[in-house]
C-alpha cells in the first residue's frame, strides 16, 4: 500500500499546519503564564503594603464586632 505523490504532499502540508498551530498555542500559553506571574507579583506587593500600613488585625466582614468584644448592659 504505497502513497501517491499527491497524498504525500497533502500529508506534508497537514503536518506543517499542525506544527504551526501547536507553535501558536504554545506561544499563547507562554504569554498567559507571563500575565499570571505579573498578577501574582502585584497581589503579593499589595498584600505587603496593606500589612505594613495597617497594624490592626483585619477581620472578615461577616464577623460582628460583638463576637470579639462582647458588650453587656
Amino acid at each position: 500500500m504505497g502513497y501517491h505523490e499527491e497524498d504525500q504532499g497533502s500529508l506534508e502540508q497537514l503536518l506543517e499546519s499542525l506544527i504551526k498551530m501547536v507553535g501558536k498555542a504554545n506561544k499563547n500559553v507562554d504569554s498567559l503564564q507571563v500575565r499570571v506571574r505579573q498578577l501574582e507579583s502585584l497581589i503579593r506587593e499589595k498584600q505587603i503594603v496593606v500589612k505594613e500600613s495597617d497594624p490592626l488585625e483585619i477581620y472578615p466582614r461577616h464577623h460582628h464586632s460583638f463576637e470579639k468584644f462582647p458588650f453587656h448592659l
